[in-house]
């Protein structure tokens, strides 16, 4: 196999994340509070005793999250949240602490708000945050505040990761901020109200038909060439 098989390669490979990443982005645009990702390309480069000189191969080994504000959408749920600008809401998962943007909460039996999926919501200091059975006209502030009929219950988790970048993504809509995070100090909740996924479907379906050509064409090449040097080796034995 020649250097440009390789080359060519690592771009196929590359290709082949970067479509897997794109098929997920579509099948998440409706998913709430989700945040579209790709890869970065870069180029590694090596020095070679072979005609050129060098080596260079493509990598696609880091992921980039979109933290773009999505468009919110009107609820009208109690328990419906969405922040408008920076922030997350603070969920605890039997992982650890995680941070999310998607706000459609739901109140347990035993009376803590929690996702969907049954993680708690956390309030400012880092405790659940509790409904009391007998609270009614749930509403929150802009700052998160939580009260019911005039009275404080307490107030919403909204932090800010120390190092966006350096977050992992977990099941979708929840990411782990492994260098920390802090409060957010203007907080912008909104209730009855969550924030759509940020993808742009129809930029996304235009990428995956860009990166399928690529692909096709590093493979009509790997095709050539295997084929190129079949006559070779026919020619040689002759």
């Amino acid at each position: 196999m020649g250097l440009s098989d390789y080359t060519t390669l690592s771009r196929q490979r590359g290709l082949s994340r970067e479509m897997q990443m794109i098929a997920n982005n579509i099948a998440n645009a409706a998913t709430t509070g989700y945040r579209q990702q790709g890869v970065i390309f870069s180029e590694y480069v090596q020095r070679s005793d072979a005609p050129g000189g060098s080596v260079s191969m493509s990598e696609s080994e880091v992921k980039n999250t979109s933290f773009a504000q999505g468009t919110l959408t009107r609820t009208g749920g109690q328990y419906d949240f969405a922040i408008e600008g920076d922030g997350f809401f603070l969920i605890q998962t039997p992982g650890g602490e995680r941070l999310t943007r998607a706000g459609s909460f739901i109140v347990s039996a035993a009376g803590d708000m929690v996702t969907p999926d049954g993680h708690t919501v956390l309030d400012a200091g880092g405790a659940p945050v509790f409904v009391p059975p007998d609270a009614s006209d749930l509403a929150v502030g802009q700052d998160g505040t939580l009260s019911s009929n005039g009275a404080p219950l307490g107030q919403l988790g909204v932090v800010q990761p120390l190092n966006a970048g350096a977050m992992a993504r977990e099941g979708g809509v929840l990411f782990r901020a492994d260098d920390g995070y802090e409060p957010v100090d203007s907080p912008r909740v909104m209730q009855g109200f969550v924030e759509n996924s940020n993808v742009e479907p129809i930029l996304q379906v235009a990428r995956m038909i860009e990166v399928q050509r690529a692909y096709e064409m590093g493979q009509n090449f790997l095709q050539r060439e295997d084929e190129r040097v079949r006559a070779a080796i026919k020619a040689f034995v002759k």
